[in-house]
């Protein structure tokens, strides 16, 4: 193939096809990437963060058109669209009023001839997935785009039209051309430009196999890579823990995009005493939830982004079944058009199971029950995973505790995780390498060098 298509999940019509770059115009594009970064660096700090200024004012003047088509490229309920670009538009505000701090000089030991200084390291490529199409390109580029670095984004096919309105979000805002710019190429493409030598470092995106290939790459050709590869996180109820609380928030967690979010809870592992009644709050409270159109404000769960989804979802839970598992809310594939899955609630789960194992990418949600937490503990911490967790206590001090014991690169005790632009975010183990977001994400693309004048 030689065009990528973007579809509506909801209904299976095309929004759009749209043509691979050429090798000539993939060329031009990269080359252009590092001559803006000259000019792009050169600029005083303020100088810059008057430009992300101006792209957090586009990105809300332009709220509804992009919400609507994150929701038509990938289902996302409209009433979760809208906040993703709000939520963009508020990250470039914090590094808008945060780079002059962040590039400020690091003197040592009160040494003004010794000092640790922080330069951009070139063009970045950015991989990302179509889950959170703007949030995940977005997010990244605040800081990037903030240190001096210019971006190239080679987004998931399933978005295009998300891909290119991002770039047109840089250009009605003033940014100068070729600070930010998209590629429309496949994956294999993607992948060989990472040696080029116009691409100073990678920001990937996505599923573990592609991340270690990424990783791989870049290893190989001596360039920097932060990898943030998805979750099988748990979320961890103990006897003392607000119930009522525990069970609203972990149905928002796990149903949030419609369960196809890296961060989202996908593990409940609940103390004896109280599983039976958080099992029966926790269905209930799914229950609840409005499936339909996505562009409807009330609705709370759309499509799968694809049908093929459907069949990994459908092939998860009958195994979970044939183990053992009992249903406790049938749902699955959904006759109609649109590629629906309907919300599956399991009990009686095991560790050995698909849908404890790895991660589940759709509306399915596992409960566990342990001894205590102990149990809760080795099995949170019994995955190759490790990107966010949830402990819920009444005891705080033991909740923070057992939140230093799970592996995880982010944990929320007695409420969900949920990105912030002051926080570090990524994982551990197989959930990636570097962190996004805050001064941590910031150095991440930075050359730290340390200076010492004699």
């Amino acid at each position: 193939m030689n065009a990528m298509v973007s579809m509506n999940p909801a209904n299976g019509k095309v929004n759009g096809g749209f043509e691979f770059h050429t090798p000539e115009e993939v060329d031009s594009i990269l080359k252009r990437s590092a001559e803006t970064f000259l000019e792009w660096s050169a600029l005083a700090a303020a100088e810059r963060a008057v430009y992300l200024e101006e792209v957090a004012v586009m990105l809300r003047k332009e709220k509804q058109d992009l919400a609507e088509t994150i929701t038509k490229e990938m289902g996302k309920p409209i009433k979760q669209s809208l906040p993703e670009v709000e939520k963009c538009a508020s990250m470039f505000d914090y590094f808008a009023s945060n780079i002059e701090s962040l590039l400020e000089p690091d003197v040592v030991d009160d040494d003004p001839s010794t000092f640790i200084s922080f330069e951009p390291m070139g063009a970045i490529l950015a991989i990302k997935p179509w889950n959170f199409p703007l949030w995940q390109v977005l997010s990244a580029a605040s800081h990037v785009l903030a240190g001096g670095n210019t971006m190239v984004l080679k987004h998931s096919s399933y978005v295009p039209i998300c891909a290119l309105k991002i770039e047109e979000i840089f250009e009605k805002a003033g940014v100068p051309k070729g600070v930010f710019q998209t590629l429309l190429v496949d994956g294999p493409t993607a992948s060989s430009l990472i040696s080029r030598p116009e691409i100073a470092a990678v920001s990937f995106t996505g599923g573990l196999p592609s991340g270690q290939k990424v990783a791989e790459t870049a290893g190989r050709n001596m360039k920097k890579c932060v990898l943030e590869l998805g979750g099988s996180d748990p979320f961890i109820v103990l006897e003392d823990a607000d119930i009522e609380m525990a069970a609203k928030v972990a149905v928002s967690g796990r149903f949030i995009n419609t369960g196809q979010t890296c961060i989202s809870s996908k593990r409940f592992i609940v103390t004896e005493s109280i599983a039976d009644e958080f099992t029966a709050l926790f269905v209930e409270k799914t229950r609840a939830l409005k499936l339909g159109d996505p562009m409807d404000p009330e609705t709370d769960l759309g499509p799968l982004v694809r049908e093929d989804q459907i069949g990994l979802l459908d092939a998860q839970v009958n195994e979970a079944v044939s183990m053992g598992a009992k249903v406790e809310l049938g749902g699955g594939s959904m006759d109609g058009e649109g590629y629906y899955f309907s919300p599956v609630v399991l009990s009686n789960v095991t560790p050995d199971m698909e849908v404890m194992k790895n991660e589940t990418f759709g509306p399915i949600a596992p409960i566990i029950a342990v001894k205590d937490e102990v149990e809760a503990m080795r099995i949170a911490n019994a995955t190759e995973f490790g990107l966010g967790a949830s402990i819920w206590s009444g005891d705080e001090v033991k909740a923070s505790s057992l939140a230093c014991q799970v592996q995880a690169g982010v944990v929320g005790v007695n409420c969900f995780f949920r990105p912030e632009a002051n926080l570090p975010f990524g994982g551990v183990k197989k959930s990636g390498i570097g962190r996004e977001l805050s001064r941590f994400g910031f150095y991440e693309f930075m050359n730290i060098k340390s200076t010492k004048v004699y």
